[in-house]
């Protein structure tokens, strides 16, 4: 299973080593799954961490180095109404093949959240809801 992870995601996991998004990254060591995400992704985690939790960035170097990158495609498809900030997160889940796209951007991706007929069969979730989907 490939879990595609955006910049909120990453960030969360670097700055809580106890929560959630901390979880994906260990269960993807033992084997649960890959984890991806895009150069565009991990540099907008990066700058975000070192302004508001320049700690934790040696952590989020660790979890670089759990992920595969893949690139947007500007020719890719994406949701209509999708925010054009978003189009290259969503472009590279689709050039990795990602069944989940993880989010914590509910005011975005929001309305796409859990309906894959609108997302070209990626199913975008929050991390809690992908959790308790697997759980269930």
């Amino acid at each position: 299973m490939k879990l595609f992870l955006d910049a909120t995601v990453l960030f969360t996991a670097a700055h809580n080593p106890r929560g959630k998004a901390a979880l994906l990254v260990e269960l993807a060591a033992q084997g649960y799954w890959t984890l991806h995400s895009s150069s565009y992704s991990v540099e907008e985690a990066r700058r975000n961490l070192q302004r508001e939790f320049p700690d934790a960035l040696e952590q989020f170097q660790r979890i670089g180095t759990t992920l595969s990158l893949t690139e947007h495609h500007p020719d890719y498809r994406f949701p209509s109404g999708l925010a054009r900030k978003d189009q290259p997160i969503f472009q590279a889940a689709m050039a990795c093949r990602a069944d989940y796209l993880l989010t914590g951007d509910l005011k975005d991706f929001g309305s796409f959240m859990n309906v894959r007929e609108r997302t070209f069969g990626v199913c975008i979730l929050t991390v809690a809801d992908f959790l308790a989907g697997i759980g269930g």
